[in-house]
């Protein structure tokens, strides 16, 4: 069985608490567990939990879940590329899928509320990750 940690940001709740739910469901559908999950106050804060996460060695995988609506200024669009590097970075540097379960930036709430299935893909994707990618051999 496969064991995923779960990151989850909390601004913007009533989008990323669907989204944690679908997370689990799909995490139950395909035999999973996730065995530890850690809230954080927004996205840009996923990277640092995400790279805890990684570093445990009963977790197999990591998903990362979260909204960034957009407003005013750019500020969505920068919040979500600093999120989206920074797993990158995370994953190359533990070997470790780490997806990004984010959606936005650019969307309203209402948006973004029409995409709660985005929690479920991400734990989709980090166990598709795992069953294609060959063990890692910790080089």
């Amino acid at each position: 069985m496969s064991r995923l940690g779960l990151v989850v940001a909390q601004f913007n709740r009533s989008v990323t608490e669907p989204m944690e739910a679908e997370a689990h469901e799909a995490a139950e559908d395909r035999d999973a567990e996730i065995v530890e999950t850690v809230s954080v106050p927004g996205v840009y804060d996923a990277p640092l939990a995400a790279d805890r996460l990684a570093r445990q060695d009963s977790i197999d995988a990591v998903a990362v879940i979260g909204a960034v609506v957009t407003g005013d200024t750019d500020h969505d669009q920068v919040i979500a590329q600093s999120c989206a590097d920074a797993l990158s970075e995370v994953s190359l540097d533990r070997d470790l899928p780490v997806t990004y379960g984010v959606s936005g930036p650019g969307m309203s709430g209402a948006e973004a509320r029409e995409r709660t299935d985005v929690g479920s893909r991400a734990v989709e994707s980090a166990l598709s990750l795992l069953e294609e990618l060959p063990e890692s051999d910790g080089q």
